[in-house]
């Protein structure tokens, strides 16, 4: 037990470091998710002072990533996408595409080989659910009920889009550790081993409902032996495998209260993720890629946030186009997913790598900030 007692310390002490931080963030306004990304700045190995174990570190945000879009998974309502037959069901999937069009193609200018130029484009396609998510219940919030169920659903239209694209281009790209038709073949399994567990886990949960403590288990454990399945036996990335994975369970009477019940997990380990996001930022690759942090800044506003508001504005959806442009206008976790893919297969430069992960800062700030100007908090109801 003693030599576990160093670790235990500062998984506490980064936690409530984090806690300081977030709490900091929120009474100036911004979210707390930069007040956990700064405590992960400030216990790198790139900052002078305490330097917090980066393995350890890793293995909790691993954790919490998988809870994180496992959840998001399960807040994701096919049926109910299914039956949208306005605008949003086709203007969300358009952005995203052109969005990774726009920004491969600036890859491809700027001499990126086509997989980075590609992983560039879906980075920048992405936005951040839990961003979206925090802007519709923040209490300072200044959006409508109508931008809010804008926000949410094209995020989570998003999600959909990008992530379909991301393993095709994963697979085409041979980005996996397997590729071709064993990729595809190993897909296919994983498919319908998610299909069976959408029949059986629903089933099995609602057994569970009066047993509190096993329902509690069980949803805990399915999100990471789902994921971890996905990733170790069908080359799937962490990521991707526990978002597919919370659709198993995203259609039935018990996902409400499995997400309930993941929320307070998801929250901790969510918070050691962005943590480990801001442990990774290395400001001496960053000065060597400000250039690249300009470009992605430039992108997204070009790109990403005035295709937004013209869908937004001309496809004649609900809510208020400049705050829905403004609030998806950030860079999200899938992205963080996707560059460290790149990194790893030495297909994106430290440099883009560290500007991408300082977008996520700069643009989480800037999109949740700039989506109050303007507007006045709507009455309480």
């Amino acid at each position: 037990m003693e030599t576990t007692a160093p670790a235990i310390f500062e998984i506490g002490f980064v936690l409530l470091v984090a806690a300081i931080a977030g709490w900091l963030a929120r009474r100036a306004g911004l979210p707390a998710v930069l007040g956990y990304l700064a405590t992960g700045l400030l216990v790198s190995p790139f900052t002078p002072g305490y330097v917090a174990d980066r393995h350890q570190l890793q293995v909790f945000a691993d954790v919490g990533v998988v809870l994180l879009l496992f959840e998001v998974g399960i807040e994701l309502d096919v049926a109910e996408l299914g039956r949208e037959r306005g605008s949003l069901f086709w203007t969300a999937p358009l952005q995203t595409v052109l969005t990774a069009l726009a920004g491969a193609a600036a890859g491809l200018l700027l001499k990126l080989s086509l997989a980075g130029a590609v992983l560039l484009g879906l980075c920048l396609a992405f936005s951040s659910s839990v961003v979206a998510v925090n802007i519709t219940r923040s209490r300072r919030r200044t959006t409508d009920a109508a931008t809010d169920h804008v926000l949410l659903g094209w995020s989570v239209l998003q999600d959909v889009a990008g992530v379909t694209l991301s393993i095709i281009a994963l697979i085409a790209l041979q980005l996996q550790p397997t590729s071709g038709v064993v990729a595809v073949e190993l897909l296919l399994v994983y498919a319908i081993i998610v299909v069976i567990a959408t029949g059986l886990l629903p089933r099995l949960l609602r057994q569970l409902r009066q047993e509190h403590d096993l329902f509690l288990i069980v949803s805990v454990a399915s999100a990471l032996a789902l994921a971890g399945l996905g990733a170790r036996f069908f080359g799937m990335p962490l990521a991707l495998a526990a978002f597919v994975s919370g659709l198993a369970i995203s259609e039935s009477r018990e996902s409400t209260e499995a997400r309930e019940r993941l929320l307070p997990f998801r929250d901790v380990f969510a918070v050691l993720f962005f943590v480990a996001i801001g442990a990774l930022i290395d400001p001496g690759a960053l000065l060597k890629g400000l250039g690249w942090l300009a470009l992605l800044l430039a992108l997204l506003v070009v790109a990403k946030v005035a295709p937004i508001y013209l869908l937004a504005r001309f496809g004649r959806l609900p809510g208020r186009p400049r705050q829905i442009a403004t609030g998806l206008g950030q860079i999200g976790e899938f992205s963080f997913v996707l560059a460290t893919i790149g990194l790893s297969r030495q297909v994106i430069p430290s440099e883009l790598y560290a500007a991408i992960l300082a977008a996520v800062v700069v643009t989480i700030a800037a999109s949740t900030l700039l989506v109050r100007l303007g507007y006045s908090r709507p009455p309480a109801a």
